[in-house]
């Protein structure tokens, strides 16, 4: 058995996304085939808490053509100055800001497991900020800073920011929260949800903004 979590949108609470811890039957094994059957069996899993929502794993592993195209190695963001589009890990890896070091933007041209698995960003220190286009973003909220350039990225995306919206939860089978902060489901469910409210272009108007979007008030 393993756990993971499930991101729900939830456009009519605050904050506009939950998380839920969901177990289930984890099939071992580092073939995609033995990834799927762990994520139908989450699947299952969340549907026996609530039939009518609709479930999008969000990763490489997904048997949906959509989860994939959605996972950060596929996902591209554009950087408006320049015109060209990069990977959305190879932008957030190369944002890091450390206490030694950074940011690394040679990271940008590798290949987007490189750019994760890069030795300096293990023994560059301490995180401090990240640093994207001379914009500085807080560690806090933990995920900002990834959910901001997920959800552009998204936004300007036209096809696949219509069929996201036909889906209510969102999963990452490779995401474990007891190790790891950033997750693209996270970032799939907060979209929704801001388009749902209609507030995705207020959200996306500056960090402040786009802050609001963890409060619990």
């Amino acid at each position: 058995m393993a756990k993971r979590l499930c991101f729900i949108a939830k456009p009519n609470e605050s904050p506009i996304f939950k998380e839920i811890e969901v177990e289930f039957k984890y099939y071992n094994g580092f073939a995609i085939s033995q990834k799927q059957k762990s994520i139908d069996s989450m699947h299952k899993s969340i549907n026996a808490m609530d039939q009518n929502l609709r479930i999008l794993e969000v990763s490489t592993k997904s048997t949906d053509p959509i989860g994939v195209s959605l996972s950060a190695f596929n996902l591209k963001f554009l950087n408006e100055k320049t015109g060209i589009e990069y990977p959305l890990e190879n932008i957030f890896q190369s944002s890091k800001v450390f206490e030694g070091g950074g940011p690394y933007r040679d990271l940008l041209s590798v290949h987007p497991k490189d750019a994760k698995r890069d030795e300096r960003l293990k023994t560059s220190g301490s995180l401090i900020h990240f640093n994207y286009d001379e914009m500085i973003w807080e560690k806090e909220p933990k995920t900002m800073f990834y959910d901001w350039i997920y959800i552009c990225s998204l936004h300007r995306n036209k096809s696949l920011s219509e069929k996201i919206l036909e889906y209510d939860a969102f999963t990452d089978i490779e995401f474990n929260h007891e190790k790891s902060f950033n997750c693209q489901a996270r970032s799939a469910a907060i979209f929704v949800s801001l388009c749902r409210l209609g507030k995705l272009e207020e959200a996306l108007r500056n960090k402040e903004e786009f802050k609001k979007v963890y409060s619990n008030r």
